[in-house]
């Protein structure tokens, strides 16, 4: 199940809050010749492993690179053989990663040892806070920007599900958002870990964003790497669905974005989604703002497939309100992000109306904030 390999350190490359690149000469593992001594990137979180430096010999799960995967394509850092460290013991009893060789113990934030326990204890309500969902972490900064539209907007929160990465280090987006202060801050759910605040369950994610961090505007997504596999309900963006109702029964406001696409190859992703139209029309149970970007008139985005988006939007009008929102603007939003957009390896011009889709709902629920 494992592709387990060793190497040494080369050198460092990029770093990122909670996460180094680095270059790793691969040693031979007795196989064919052209793997033998070549070079691979690798990835190393040093709160769970150290901090690997040049000369190093490190163990690596390099199941990624063998598969070629495009978003976690990294071989990554299990252990330092020749050093393993000892100063990484931290508080807390909420074990993340379960029974598995990387298991760690964080603080839970709804934990009798927390500094907050006494204000989550009883919490039970979001109190009108918007929570907009999505399929796709690429999904996360574009919602950021409608829902800020300049460094002024609402304080927004970002809860991380775990049907994709577990460490929100590998993400590069929420560094960024978080350097350039347009993400107040993450919370790490389920089995995810690794961000200012841990929570158990999602429910209790969403309810630390408001009562501790103070949220205006929660974005609860799964970190990057989601996992489909062609199948109605064999994708991990179902959870999609599932907060949605977490967020109606807490007394938020869920704010549904639509995952589009103009340019991907599947028919099932064309237009909207299979993911959306599954998680939102089956899944979800409460009621959700679904947001259509309204794309008429938009350049690089034709007018027949403008009108398709809204037809296929309708099948979710018995069980949700949709609601129609301009796009106008939000190209500049998005061209002012910090971070490069891209989704499923399409960029901004690629796929501007998936983009737009996502800005759209971010300013729909700027648009709630203070309306309860």
């Amino acid at each position: 199940m494992i592709d387990w390999r060793a190497g040494i350190v080369v050198g460092p490359g990029r770093t990122w809050h909670g996460a180094i690149e680095l270059e790793v000469l691969l040693e031979s593992d007795g196989g064919s010749p052209e793997t033998d001594g070549s070079r691979c990137a690798a990835l190393a979180y040093p709160r769970l492993v150290g901090r690997p430096r040049p000369g190093d010999r490190v163990l690596l799960n390099t199941n990624a690179v063998r598969r070629g995967l495009g978003t976690g394509g990294y071989a990554l850092v299990v252990a330092l053989p020749g050093g393993p460290p000892r100063d990484l013991e931290g508080p807390g009893h909420l074990v993340k990663a379960r029974y598995t060789p990387l298991q760690a113990c964080v603080l839970g934030v709804e934990e009798p040892d927390s500094p907050h326990y006494a204000t989550l204890c009883d919490a039970d309500d979001l109190e009108g806070t918007p929570v907009v969902v999505a399929d796709l972490h690429s999904a996360l900064p574009a919602i950021v920007a409608g829902a800020r539209e300049g460094r002024d907007g609402p304080w927004v929160v970002y809860v991380m599900l775990d049907g994709g990465a577990l460490p929100v280090w590998f993400s590069r987006i929420v560094a960024t958002l978080r350097a350039e202060g347009l993400l107040a801050a993450t919370v790490t759910t389920g089995q995810a870990f690794g961000g200012e605040l841990e929570a158990t369950t999602v429910h209790m994610g969403l309810l630390a964003a408001r009562h501790v961090l103070h949220a205006d505007v929660i974005v609860a997504i799964q970190g990057p790497g989601n996992l489909g596999t062609s199948t109605r309900w064999g994708f991990s963006g179902v959870a999609a669905g599932e907060v949605v109702n977490a967020a109606a029964c807490l007394g938020g406001r869920p704010v549904a974005t639509l995952r589009i696409s103009s340019a991907d190859p599947r028919a099932r992703h064309q237009a909207v989604s299979h993911h959306s139209l599954t998680a939102y029309g089956r899944v979800a149970l409460a009621q959700a703002d679904v947001v259509v970007p309204d794309l008429s008139g938009t350049p690089g985005v034709a007018a027949e497939f403008a009108r398709q988006v809204r037809a296929q939007a309708e099948v979710l009008a018995p069980r949700h309100r949709l609601v129609e929102v301009s796009t106008s603007g939000l190209d500049t939003a998005l061209a002012s992000l910090p971070v490069e957009l891209s989704t499923m390896g399409r960029d901004l011009d690629t796929e501007r109306a998936y983009f737009l889709a996502a800005a759209a709902a971010g300013r729909h629920a700027a648009s709630l904030v203070g309306a309860s």
